[in-house]
């Protein structure tokens, strides 16, 4: 029996029905009832802006929102009164577009709506990777029609930074969008007023901060962050908070792991890298090397590089590095640490954690350094010698020298005996440093130990500030 390829007439009838603006003027009510995130308007200035002809490439994880942002941009344009006819968006995961090259879908849109001037249009293609040599039919896009706006997303993040980087050197704009932020998560839950700012004394210069209202209200959220916060579906549902392993890890772990990284890399073992991601779960936010986690896992070395990579391409996991007590990295990166880009997924792969179980001190560390992921000129280390360990370390990109550094905890023991401190205190001698930042739970405030100010900040604002920060920077 012959198969008949796929109509036309179907082609354009799937067109029509994604692109309902064409004809009320609008998105639909399910993407216009759902927040923006605070993402939204760095994301939409690049679309909106004209002047630079460069495809935008949106990444990130799955079910960060990525879809949903695209419509909202398209929401934004309209508002701008962009022309509705000149909006297109397109699923590739549908499997009625597949293996239709970009350039011919894109005439099939401007038949649709019965415009043969390609200049001046917006196209948003959604789950792009499914497109095989994406990179190569985009490129040809942005050099074909330079009036043209074409703006891309997908969720496995590897292959699109891979292909973005080697395909569409000076065509292609990066947009990284991160698993909520504790800022963003504050916002969407309208729990902003909680957090007011406010002004930290650091030396002899004054930054901004902010300061909690009732930093006991403000904790209950952090936890509640903590363990399902990384997801703009799961805050609002208690339906998914109540079984979150089935949401989280199915739709999310499940299909980078079985079905993402085989896809990119030919990963015969998923059952083995599927073990070795639960494992590197459990062990966020402490230190490992490769020897002892090739015992654990039974992974071979080599083998288990390659695997640690493909995780972080995925952006499931965030690998950091070691320094000394002098600042000075290791001849052999023996050991380091491995932290969840996001902790919730902690709790989809284990259980919900309460606020004096003993992993909460690690999955405190993995929430700051999650807020810490999204800069685009820093570089996390943390710090160990044989008689001590700093969490937190930034290092100065033109010296290498320490610019400041945190030590994470989740405890008010340290500010009550800041001495316990040790070596915090040692490093900061070590490197000349005046003054360190020290998290606690609920107290705020500094003192001065052998010369040198901790200034003390509940974990919860912290990550706030620095959510706040990197937002405001970028």
């Amino acid at each position: 029996m012959n198969l008949k390829p796929i109509s036309k007439h179907l082609i354009l009838d799937r067109l029509n029905f994604e692109n309902p603006w064409w004809i009320h003027g609008k998105i639909d009510e399910d993407y216009q009832l759902k927040p923006r995130r605070l993402y939204y308007k760095l994301f939409y200035s690049l679309v909106f802006e004209s002047d630079v002809r460069r495809a935008i490439t949106l990444m990130g994880p799955r079910r960060v929102g990525k879809t949903v942002m695209l419509h909202h941009t398209i929401q934004g344009l309209l508002d701008n009164h962009i022309s509705d006819k000149k909006i297109c968006f397109i699923n590739i995961e549908n499997p009625v577009y597949r293996n239709i090259p970009l350039h011919e879908l894109f005439s099939y849109a401007r038949e649709t709506v019965a415009d043969n001037n390609p200049e001046d249009w917006y196209v948003f293609i959604d789950e792009i990777q499914y497109l095989k040599d994406w990179e190569i039919h985009l490129k040809i896009l942005v050099d074909d029609y330079p009036s043209t706006k074409f703006i891309v997303s997908g969720s496995a993040a590897a292959a699109l930074k891979l292909g973005s980087t080697e395909s569409g050197a000076g065509r292609f704009t990066d947009f990284m969008l991160p698993p909520l932020t504790f800022q963003e998560y504050m916002h969407l839950k309208k729990l902003d007023h909680l957090l007011i700012p406010t002004e930290l004394k650091w030396g002899n210069k004054i930054i901004d901060s902010f300061s909690a209202l009732n930093i006991k209200e403000v904790n209950k959220h952090f936890v509640d962050y903590i363990n399902y916060g990384g997801y703009p579906e799961v805050i609002f549902s208690d339906t998914i908070k109540s079984n979150p392993g089935r949401y989280i890890r199915s739709d999310i772990v499940d299909k980078v792991l079985l079905k993402d990284l085989p896809g990119m890399y030919g990963i015969q073992d998923v059952q083995e890298l599927n073990s070795l991601f639960t494992k590197l779960a459990y062990y966020s936010g402490n230190e490992i090397s490769l020897e002892s986690l090739s015992k654990v896992s039974g992974v071979p070395k080599a083998l288990l590089k390659k695997y640690l990579t493909y995780l972080e391409a995925a952006f499931l996991i965030k690998i950091v590095k070691r320094i000394d007590q002098n600042s000075k990295s290791f001849q052999r990166d023996n050991f380091f640490k491995v932290y969840l880009t996001n902790p919730s997924l902690r709790t989809a792969l284990f259980s919900p954690l309460s606020p004096t179980d003993e992993e909460m001190g690690d999955m405190v560390e993995t929430a700051v350094f999650s807020q810490w992921m999204h800069r685009d000129d820093f570089i996390p280390y943390y710090a160990r010698w044989s008689k001590g360990e700093v969490d937190l370390v930034r290092l100065s990109n033109k010296t290498f020298k320490p610019k400041w550094v945190v030590e994470i905890k989740w405890s008010d023991n340290y500010f009550e005996n800041p001495k316990k401190l040790k070596s915090l205190l040692n490093f900061c001698e070590a490197n000349k440093l005046e003054r360190a930042l020290s998290t606690t739970v609920d107290i705020s405030g500094s003192k001065i130990i052998k010369g040198i100010e901790i200034v003390y900040i509940p974990a919860a604002v912290y990550c706030y500030i620095v959510a706040n920060n990197t937002l405001t920077e970028k």
